[in-house]
């Protein structure tokens, strides 16, 4: 999460994964030169690109410039006053130097930790008694700013000036950033996309002060899927503090998923003025457990913090890859006039997109009368998924050994009890197990949360199962109804016949610790979760809807698990035939006999119905942003969800398909189960 991260060989690509060089253009595979050009060495001068593919470094590095460039001695070493975090002791901003659309730089400090005036850079001075900032004249009379290095004192740059940018008569004019910094934000209601000189600040859309500048002018982001950390006891290790003591615990810290090509927007904290920023997934951390006896007594779990909300935290991020060119376009940001960056826009307003979700050890499956967790990856960091090209170059015997069980993922011990000379190291013996519990009924819909699985199994209805001990071969029963007697416990709502269920969220959340947070510390400014949080929703062929409070299971006290239900919806009999149920925002999408049914559940203890779309034979549903596609007799439909509450089939998007059940959508495609054509991959990159 450090500044490591900007070193990385980050490229410019298309959406398609491409190469491209500083025109655009894809460059091929088989390139020699892609890398580096004939000629070129391992290192190349300051601001010049090594090879045809363009890297993605920051331009000020890429200039030369150090850290002490820009972070001066307030920045580097405090101000000896306390903040809440490393951030907000920042002094220096990006309009200090290169100023706005509509003013010079006033080379005044304005960042958060800066003083009521500014501290003046045009004072400071190098070591070697040059001033590090200095206005000069530049060709036609024109001011140029020019900064010197600290570190090397042969190296200079022109500091690049947006109002320069916007300024038909200045050399620097570029017309995309005029553009984009003039732009009218009344375009929307008037349908007329002004921009230029005329547009006022407080008209403009990309108004200084509401939004941080390298929202637009960064080129990628630094993006963590979550950090595993995983505890074993009785193995001595140093602390990592300065007591220099020791302590019987060790655990690693092995990155999950680190990626380059997310792009999210959010809202900065208070200190930073709530401005919109990037935003990307940090701190995300699912812990595991194993014992002196090398049992696994819990395994990647999220932690839940104390305002309620899940590790898998989201938070705004400079990440300093600032370029001139390979910025943000419009269409990463806006809708597409040619419709095709619905998934995008998902991922940008932090609603996801199913393309890094956190498989964790096992996969689960529903099955006509029980549940199963099949195991899938390795236990050893990196973690791989059992089959996959990282298991074949990271662990080529295990790889192997897959291989000779025909590719199945089948129960069984992998190695020898004791090594060499007797000795039983760590992780001399492991245990494959697919573990299996009888429902009674079809398990049609389930979903793991926490240390839970949430199960809606038809006749026998909706089960709550605790799976804490799925990995623990010490535990002969790994996944059970109650963790005592079922007289201390109760995690069953029975009905006729339970087809699916949902959750708001599958992260370990808690309504309780943030109704408390909320209540008593309004100075944290947490944000209150919404009502939705504390159910689940079923749904039942004959019954309709049944939301159940689940709070109980978040708490850390099983001693309480009861559930019950909270109220069981099914006017007019609207929702004969229930069988499948999708979540958005606050609204259900139900697939029933009579075809879509949108229910509002901002009250879930007041469901209302919103809409009905008749569909012919609707089985399932899955929503990206704008769209939900639907699983019908007639094949895959597209059904536009702009106003959730009122849905608009497209029936000339329709791909036919004899037989579609579920759909589940990753980013760009659908994964459609489709009975004897197997599995049906479908691009959607453009829905129309």
């Amino acid at each position: 999460h450090g500044h490591g991260w900007n070193f990385r060989g980050v490229f410019k690509r298309d959406r398609e994964g491409n190469l491209l060089d500083k025109d655009g253009k894809i460059v091929s595979p088989d390139d020699p030169e892609k890398w580096r050009k004939q000629g070129e060495g391992k290192f190349v001068p300051p601001g010049v690109n090594p090879g045809k593919a363009v890297h993605l470094m920051d331009i000020h590095a890429e200039k030369g410039m150090q850290c002490a460039d820009c972070h001066f001695a307030q920045d580097s070493h405090g101000n000896g006053l306390i903040y809440g975090e490393v951030a907000n002791a920042v002094e220096i901003g990006c309009v200090d130097c290169h100023g706005t659309a509509d003013d010079y730089p006033t080379l005044r400090t304005s960042g958060p930790a800066a003083p009521p005036k500014g501290n003046n850079l045009e004072l400071l001075r190098n070591p070697d008694g040059q001033r590090r900032f200095e206005w000069v004249e530049g060709p036609g009379g024109r001011r140029e700013l020019i900064q010197r290095s600290i570190v090397d004192p042969k190296l200079e740059w022109n500091v690049r000036l947006v109002r320069n940018s916007v300024d038909p008569a200045a050399p620097e004019f570029n017309a995309k950033a005029a553009r984009a910094k003039l732009m009218s934000k009344l375009g929307g209601e008037t349908g007329k996309f002004e921009f230029g000189a005329g547009i006022t600040p407080g008209n403009r859309a990309h108004e200084v002060g509401k939004m941080a500048c390298f929202t637009c002018h960064l080129s990628w982001t630094t993006s963590c899927g979550g950090c595993h950390l995983p505890i074993e006891a009785n193995w001595k290790t140093a602390v990592h503090r300065y007591e220099g003591e020791t302590t019987r615990n060790f655990a690693t810290y092995n990155p999950q998923v680190a990626r380059d090509e997310m792009y999210q927007l959010g809202i900065h904290q208070t200190t930073k003025g709530n401005i919109i920023a990037p935003i990307r997934s940090t701190s995300a951390l699912v812990l595991s457990s194993t014992n002196v006896n090398r049992e696994r007594i819990y395994i990647q779990q999220p932690p839940i913090s104390a305002a309620g909300f899940s590790s898998q935290a989201f938070a705004p991020h400079f990440p300093h890859t600032v370029r001139k060119t390979e910025t943000k376009k419009c269409t990463d940001c806006h809708l597409s006039d040619q419709d095709d960056n619905n998934a995008i826009m998902a991922q940008l307003n932090l609603l996801g997109t199913n393309f890094v979700n956190f498989v964790g050890m096992n996969a689960w499956t529903g099955l006509e009368k029980g549940i199963e967790a099949i195991r899938v990856t390795e236990w050893d960091e990196p973690q791989a998924v059992i089959g996959s090209y990282l298991q074949k170059y990271a662990y080529p015997d295990y790889f192997k050994a897959h291989l000779e069980h025909g590719r199945e993922l089948i129960e069984w011990v992998r190695g020898k009890r004791f090594g060499p000379k007797l000795s039983g190291e760590p992780h001399s013996v492991e245990e494959f197990a697919n573990t299996h519990h009888p429902t009674g009924g079809a398990a049609r819909c389930l979903q793991l949360r926490g240390e839970y699985m949430y199960v809606a199994q038809g006749k026998n209805g909706f089960e709550v199962y605790d799976v804490a001990s799925i990995a623990n071969k010490g535990t002969s029963q790994r996944i059970i109804t109650a963790p005592f007697s079922p007289l201390g416990h109760d995690a069953k709502v029975g009905s006729t016949n339970a087809t699916c269920m949902a959750l708001p969220t599958g992260q370990s959340i808690s309504t309780e610790r943030n109704d408390h947070i909320i209540k008593y510390y309004p100075e944290n400014e947490e944000q209150k979760m919404g009502e939705i949080y504390r159910y689940a929703f079923v749904t039942d062929s004959v019954e309709g809807l049944i939301v159940v409070n689940i709070e109980t299971f978040n708490d850390g006290e099983p001693r309480n698990n009861f559930i019950k239900r909270t109220v069981t919806w099914n006017p007019d009999n609207v929702l004969a035939g229930a069988r499948h149920i999708t979540l958005g925002g606050n609204y259900a999408y139900i697939a029933a006999n009579s075809g879509l049914v949108v229910v509002d559940i901002s009250d879930p203890k007041a469901p209302r119905l919103a809409a009905q779309l008749p569909l012919n034979d609707m089985r399932a549903s899955a929503l990206q942003f704008r769209y939900l596609w639907a699983t019908t007799a007639e094949g895959l439909q597209l059904i536009d969800v702009t106003k959730l509450d009122k849905p608009v089939l497209i029936p000339e998007a329709t791909f036919p398909i004899a037989n579609a059940q579920r759909v589940y959508l990753a980013r760009t495609y659908a994964y459609v189960a489709a009975k004897q054509d197997g599995l049906m991959i479908v691009n959607v990159t453009r829905p129309l």
